[in-house]
């Protein structure tokens, strides 16, 4: 999601010092929801009677406006331009609109261009989904809106199967409570994948010539069409099939436990029913959890990466003594994976770069077996490790940028994964990252581990006789001033290391610039004489500069000893790396 941009004065909002709350106003004249338009009142009578603070709020949220990028729209819920609400939504209905049938009108298509439009539990989501769908009927895109609350995979899926030219989904995935968002697919030749560029700024273009008129004034329409579940049917029947065919022999242990957490999203209905089309254990749920709730009151952030997002399930695992534990974040479209753990709490969160090699050592598996040829593919942050299971299984390996618009759009892609949690077990299926798939191929690769008396863990020390130690982090310094993420990625430019702590530098990777194989981004990467990694990059929606440690150990003869290496290397970098930023 790129930063806000300028108003000009010409436009609808403007916010010029001296008449931000005659722009207000006039907002407040055009906003068609009732509690934004109360909301923003109070803020300009106050502004009126002299309040600074007033006067402050007002400008955060009329002197720039909520750009639309790759990520779509997200932010929080409020009025004004640079907040997220059902002005901004309508705005960017009828730019989405003009663009679909310009592109239409470009190709010389006599066939009516088409969105499908799914929402989450979120506050307001389903208010911007069928905004959304009475607009596009209005501006004659046939629009088919998901019927209930789905996750994001869901709408993905839909995307493709409909043969859609386009894809809304209403959701701010693991964003805070008070945020929402608007994230656009595109089908044909993006076969459901969530956009890039020049696709965005051209989007963008067209929400900004709707943003110039009143949205009263946008034609609405209620032709919609309300998908039936039929759409949703053939998604569970698609994903349960990733499961593959699973085994009951072995030990005859005791079933496979699990549990579940929705995370107060919309994932459970429908991964209770792939789980149980696919044949697995039927997980024992969070209850507090399971059902969707906005307010996400059980959790400080509503994300699994978080610190204490799982507590509540890690107590359900204890208590019932579970194998496996598995979290999806809100939308569904990420997930998370605990396994028993010799720790305080019992169990262990797997980092993402621990599951994404799990899952694609098992997709390299099944592609040697079925003599398909194909990509395993990664965000450039992640670990190395899928590159090393790509090579012993002759499979190609690619790297792309970070984001699943990325990952997805690899061209013969069998799995794709990046480090936050984001993975795609089923590309033939979805082109966007899936918690559900990949909760399915999880699970199913436990209960085939439990058949044989194994587990995860087990599964993991494998990896690590065949393939080596691979040590991953991640630093984040966090800013209150922009400029100096800036300043730092500058002065690695200018002045960059010889050596991070004993260990020299072999390369520095620039990919300001792009290259063959890559998009240009701010991103540098460090390469050790010793193998090791360091990636360093700002965030692109957080005021973060990201820096991404990775390590190998294959020295020591066991498991044990090969992870103490690469975890000592890996804690040594960051240190030198805290120490190089702190400088700078």
């Amino acid at each position: 999601m790129k930063e806000g941009r300028a108003i000009s004065a010409a436009e609808p909002g403007a916010a010029a010092v001296d008449d931000v709350i005659d722009a207000a106003r006039v907002w407040i004249a055009d906003d068609p929801d009732a509690e934004t338009r109360a909301e923003l009142q109070a803020i300009v009578d106050e502004a009126a009677a002299g309040s600074p603070d007033a006067l402050d709020d007002l400008h955060a949220r009329f002197d720039t406006r909520l750009a639309f990028g790759t990520a779509g729209l997200r932010g929080e819920i409020a009025a004004g331009p640079n907040r997220m609400n059902r002005v901004l939504v309508a705005q960017a209905a009828a730019g989405l609109a003009a663009y679909l049938k310009e592109q239409a009108s470009a190709r010389r298509d006599d066939e009516q261009p088409s969105v499908v439009i799914g929402y989450d539990g979120r506050k307001n989501s389903d208010v911007f989904a069928r905004d959304t769908a009475e607009l596009m009927a209005g501006a004659g895109v046939r629009a088919v809106l998901l019927p209930r609350l789905l996750p994001t995979p869901v709408l993905a899926f839909a995307v493709r199967y409909l043969g859609a030219s386009a894809g809304v989904m209403v959701t701010a995935s693991h964003n805070p409570a008070r945020d929402n968002g608007y994230k656009v697919y595109l089908g044909g030749a993006d076969e459901g994948s969530q956009i890039v560029p020049p696709a965005d700024a051209e989007i963008a273009a067209h929400i900004d010539r709707a943003a110039q008129g009143r949205v009263s004034d946008l034609p609405r329409s209620d032709a919609y069409e309300l998908a039936d579940e039929s759409r949703i049917d053939a998604y569970v029947a698609a994903t349960a099939a990733v499961a593959g065919p699973l085994t009951t022999a072995g030990t005859g242990a005791a079933p496979l436990r699990v549990v579940y957490t929705a995370m107060h999203g919309v994932g459970w209905p429908t991964a209770r029913a792939v789980f149980e089309a696919a044949g697995l254990p039927a997980p024992v749920t969070v209850a507090e959890q399971a059902e969707p709730d906005p307010e996400f009151p059980t959790v400080s952030f509503p994300n699994p990466e978080e610190p204490g997002a799982l507590d509540l399930a890690f107590a359900l695992a204890r208590e019932t003594g579970a194998d496996l534990v598995v979290a999806n974040d809100p939308d569904a479209d990420r997930l998370a994976i605990g396994i028993p753990d010799a720790s305080e709490q019992g169990y262990r969160r797997l980092s993402g770069n621990e599951v994404g090699t799990l899952l694609g050592w098992t997709a390299a598996e099944q592609a040697r077996e079925a003599g398909v040829e194909g990509v395993l593919a990664a965000s450039i942050v992640s670990s190395p490790a899928l590159r090393a299971v790509a090579d012993a299984y002759g499979l190609r390996f690619a790297e792309t940028l970070t984001g699943f618009k990325w990952v997805s759009r690899v061209p013969g892609l069998v799995f794709g994964y990046e480090e936050a949690l984001g993975y795609l077990v089923n590309p033939l299926t979805v082109r966007d990252k899936d918690g559900i798939s990949a909760a399915t191929a999880a699970i199913a690769l436990a209960q085939r581990l439990h058949a044989d008396g194994r587990t995860i863990a087990d599964r993991l020390d494998d990896f690590t006789r065949e393939f080596g130690a691979y040590a991953s982090d991640q630093i984040s310094i966090r800013v209150t001033d922009l400029e100096r993420i800036g300043r730092i990625m500058a002065a690695l430019r200018a002045q960059p290391p010889a050596a991070l702590g004993d260990v020299a530098v072999s390369r520095i990777d620039d990919l300001r610039d792009g290259s063959l194989e890559l998009p240009p981004s701010d991103v540098l990467r460090i390469v050790l004489q010793d193998g090791s990694r360091v990636m360093v990059r700002p965030s692109g929606t957080e005021p973060k500069l990201k820096i991404y440690i990775d390590a190998f150990g294959d020295a020591a003869p066991d498991v044990v000893g090969r992870r103490a290496a690469a975890q000592a290397r890996v804690a040594a970098l960051g240190e030198a790396m805290r120490a190089l930023t702190d400088e700078r």
